[in-house]
């Protein structure tokens, strides 16, 4: 059961209408019903919780709420809260809102304060818009961002006790079963972009410029590691077995590893002349510093494909059929589709991931929306000289992407080309609760960037 207990008895102080949303997927006509009781409440402030739980919270915690949507002049404000499980009382941290806090995802905790004049504001709006039947709570704090960004308080306001936990997935956005879903919250997300500014009409974008080539090899498969000596040998035998009718090698950045997988890519290196064996002098590279590194090297082919230390392609013609890509498709960058699995590459839930929600006249905008774009991933060498990889090791990718379909093509396979392993290993196997909130204020970042430029 859904409810708000408001801790105290004395409420004089409380001049919000306290109401719950069952889902944050709510349809036009649940916001339309939800203003109607606003409206007849009369209350300045709208305190909403949204999902499954309960939230316990004092008059003088709402009275806080209240407060600073009136010093700030924000439509929005939510806050940190405590969530109390199995005995225990652990304080839980949001992330700051910022212009590129546009993915539907947004963590706001459990309970938001709006003010009720712009609640009503937008959602009179909302009579001139098509109608959705999922994604309308997504729509509203997007349009009251217009008005001002969402106020984050970095204060602990409500305990909330979650009731049997809620299964969601990094996936969902690509699961077939929630297309309905993810296809309302795209045409939602590209108004959003319109009425901002930042929104890129198909019809503009640039064509892939001609290839200036006096490399060696056309290709080079890049590979960036540390301390992966369980799976480094399967990736680089998965990348030398490749069958192509051009020259390609394989460009291991070692980032100074200490638990044999250094020996491993000697041993290949030693006994196969394409494999590049590169160890940097620098010692504060990230993922995205050790991609640098390949790029510049002089070994590095004309165009660049990627591939995780831990991860393998799936067949043999993976490498031929992305550098197609990009004379078939006249794109400056490429991107397949990848199977996840488990660590003996037995296929976890759900599949194949190959991001058909890419479409050609739209997917430069949604790809602001969503946390990735897909694997393996193909650039043009020349196009990263110009634009290094952010020296990181999450979002370096996301910030390349995002950097190139602002102005060229993105080509898609969308076949799987890619074994993707999930395992204890990975470095994003049970993250903290900190690591997400920096790893998502980051992408945040990347997007509150990539909104700047468009606009």
């Amino acid at each position: 059961m859904s409810k708000i207990t408001i801790a105290t008895d004395s409420l004089t102080a409380v001049d919000a209408f306290v109401t719950c949303a069952k889902s944050p997927l709510m349809s036009s006509a649940d916001i339309s019903s939800l203003a109607e009781a606003l409206s007849s409440s009369r209350k300045p402030f709208l305190l909403l919780k949204i999902g499954s739980g309960t939230i316990e919270i004092t008059d003088q915690e709402v009275l806080r709420l209240q407060n600073i949507l009136a010093d700030t002049g924000a439509s929005m404000t939510y806050s940190d809260f405590r969530e109390l499980s199995a005995d225990t009382l652990a304080e839980m941290e949001c992330i700051d809102y910022q212009l590129g806090s546009v993915r539907d995802d947004f963590d706001f905790g459990h309970l938001v304060m709006i003010r009720a004049c712009d609640f009503l504001s937008v959602a009179d709006e909302f009579k001139s818009l098509t109608s959705c039947e999922f994604a309308s709570w997504y729509q509203m704090r997007l349009l009251l961002s217009l008005k001002t960004l969402p106020f984050h308080i970095n204060e602990f306001l409500y305990s909330f006790i979650p009731t049997a936990e809620e299964h969601t997935s990094q996936f969902d956005y690509v699961n077939p079963r929630n297309r309905n879903v993810q296809v309302e919250y795209e045409r939602v997300f590209t108004d959003y972009l319109r009425r901002l500014g930042a929104w890129i009409n198909h019809s503009q974008m640039k064509p892939a410029t001609l290839l200036d080539s006096h490399s060696e090899v056309r290709a080079s498969v890049v590979i960036p590691v540390f301390n992966r000596v369980r799976t480094i040998r399967d990736a680089v035998t998965s990348a030398l077995s490749q069958q192509t009718t051009f020259p390609f090698n394989v460009i291991v950045v070692d980032n100074h590893s200490t638990d044999g997988t250094t020996e491993v890519l000697n041993e290949i290196a030693n006994t196969d002349s394409r494999l590049v064996h590169i160890v940097p002098d620098e010692d504060m590279l990230k993922i995205g510093g050790c991609w640098n590194k390949a790029v510049s090297s002089p070994h590095c082919g004309d165009y660049i494909v990627q591939l995780d230390s831990d991860d393998i392609y799936s067949g043999t013609d993976t490498l031929q059929r992305m550098v197609d890509a990009f004379t078939e498709q006249d794109c400056m960058a490429v991107v397949g589709s990848y199977r996840l699995t488990d660590f003996n590459l037995q296929e976890l839930p759900p599949g194949v991931i190959d991001h058909r929600e890419w479409t050609t006249d739209n997917g430069m905008n949604n790809a602001l929306r969503i946390n990735g774009l897909g694997a393996p991933r193909g650039f043009r060498r020349d196009l990263l000289r110009q634009h290094p990889l952010p020296n990181t090791s999450y979002g370096e990718d996301y910030a390349a992407m995002l950097r190139i379909c602002r102005e060229y093509r993105i080509g898609r396979i969308y076949d799987s080309l890619y074994d993707c392993r999930r395992w204890s290993g990975n470095s994003d196997a049970a993250l903290s609760r900190d690591k997400i909130n920096r790893n998502n204020f980051y992408k945040d970042r990347i997007r509150t960037i990539e909104i700047l430029a468009r606009k």
